[in-house]
């Protein structure tokens, strides 16, 4: 069973960066692509970024320029992680962030908040 966790996020304020992570266990990001979705409060669920598995990446128009999304296979006993940077961070920016393996049916983290705000 594919189980994804993140972490990294917390309060940060207007302007500032954050990186998240997602640990992925029970499976492999090799050969499957990657993505990193959020939802602010009263909002849907929203894609932010995503990236294949030869490395491509995509990412929505508001955060195009500002964050980058990565990838880093797992040596010896180290975890698959999939990585958000995110730069220039705005209030807008304020939600869960969620990380998504598209193998099989799709995975979801369990979410992390991020909170932009002075």
């Amino acid at each position: 069973q594919v189980q994804l966790v993140e972490s990294g996020g917390g309060l940060v304020q207007p302007g500032g960066s954050l990186r998240l992570s997602c640990e992925v266990s029970g499976g492999t990001i090799s050969g499957y692509a990657m993505g990193w979705f959020r939802q602010a409060p009263g909002n849907q669920r929203e894609l932010v970024a995503t990236i294949g598995s030869t490395g491509s990446t995509y990412y929505e128009e508001p955060v195009k320029d500002r964050f980058t999304i990565s990838r880093d296979s797992a040596k010896d006993s180290a975890k698959d992680t999939v990585y958000l940077q995110m730069n220039r961070l705005t209030p807008d920016d304020t939600a869960v962030y969620y990380c998504y393996s598209f193998e099989d049916s799709g995975y979801w983290g369990q979410g992390i908040q991020v909170t932009v705000s002075s």
